[in-house]
């Protein structure tokens, strides 16, 4: 098995340990044990808890940020952005479950990587903002209140870790399309 991997695995392993447990309760110890080697061998591939932490939290939020950028400069319309937003939530959230634990409840654990985060996170919310502004503007969108339509949606789309992975028989295109008609057919026109 080369570094690399064993390090992927070291970082997944973490991230199911930080989703059952919590950040603050897992020890190194309780992730050499659920890997099977000894805790001094983790070392030979991470150098802390915390930098494990930071490659879950850090990898998705620029995922997110990423695939924002794209939604930002598409040409689609502001309906069709938010369902590319809700369609890039179930994507993110179906390929890591256990990360996307950690990213909502232990975020606040980061130490140096916490500003940059906190940045990421920010700019994430202030484009999705500008969107249903934009939509609202265009009238593709309800006159509503443009924070609790985002906070409505994102409180859904944040909660999707603890959902998906009981729903095994829906396909990610299909979860999309019918969290879409349900999160934005009450604000499309």
């Amino acid at each position: 098995m080369t570094q690399e991997t064993r390090k992927n695995e070291i970082i997944n392993t973490a991230a199911k340990l930080f989703k059952e447990k919590g950040y603050s309760a897992v020890t190194m110890r309780d992730l050499a044990t659920a890997m099977g080697i000894k805790a001094a061998s983790l070392y030979n591939h991470i150098t802390s808890k915390q930098d494990i932490l930071k490659a879950i939290i850090i990898t998705i939020a620029e995922e997110f940020t990423a695939g924002m950028h794209a939604i930002m400069n598409s040409d689609a319309s502001n309906i069709e952005k938010l369902k590319k937003i809700v369609a890039l939530h179930i994507n993110i959230t179906s390929n890591n479950t256990n990360g996307m634990a950690s990213l909502n409840n232990d975020w606040m654990h980061l130490e140096d990587q916490l500003d940059y985060y906190l940045q990421l996170r920010n700019e994430y919310e202030t484009n999705f903002l500008s969107i249903i502004q934009r939509g609202i503007s265009s009238l593709e969108i309800k006159a509503n209140n443009p924070e609790i339509i985002m906070f409505s949606m994102l409180t859904t789309l944040r909660s999707l870790y603890l959902w998906i992975p009981k729903k095994e028989d829906l396909s990610a295109n299909d979860l999309a399309h019918s969290l879409s008609e349900v999160l934005i057919e009450g604000i499309n026109i």
